[in-house]
């Protein structure tokens, strides 16, 4: 896994673009994210997390994440697309005046959810539950930042 760029990069080399803000899409994206942290919160307290559901698990935390952080992006006016466009989002974080301590485990998160979806990788309970446990204390953040 490598290091992120910085932000400024991503849009110097056309992987994040500058565009009108896009409010009506921002607000879709955070409901959306939203409704996957509720769905998350009830799959916790009635399921559980086990070795079977880890991936689900974490998949989903990833996508809520990602989620709130594009709609952020698109407040601000900015897109991004194609090979590199996670590694931006997860970049604008640091514009978001996130420590780096919680950049580095989302971007950690994203290089694992890629071996979930292209690799086959699997993950076990106790991983999938300190990745729940990062989104529901970094949700708050993401929702009133």
């Amino acid at each position: 896994m490598r290091n992120l760029k910085k932000f400024t990069e991503y849009v110097e080399e056309g992987v994040v673009k500058k565009q009108f803000p896009d409010k009506s899409r921002a607000e879709n994206l955070a409901e959306e994210s939203k409704r996957k942290f509720n769905s998350l919160n009830r799959i916790k307290s009635k399921v559980g997390i086990d070795d079977e559901n880890a991936n689900d698990i974490i998949e989903n935390c990833y996508d809520t994440i990602i989620g709130l952080i594009r709609a952020k992006m698109l407040l601000r006016g900015f897109s991004s697309l194609g090979a590199g466009a996670h590694e931006a989002e997860v970049a604008f974080l640091k514009e978001l005046k996130m420590n780096e301590k919680d950049v580095q485990f989302i971007n950690q998160l994203r290089y694992f959810r890629n071996g979930i979806l292209y690799y086959g990788k699997r993950f076990d309970k106790d991983y999938a539950e300190k990745v729940f446990n990062f989104l529901r204390r970094i949700f708050i953040l993401l929702t009133n930042n």
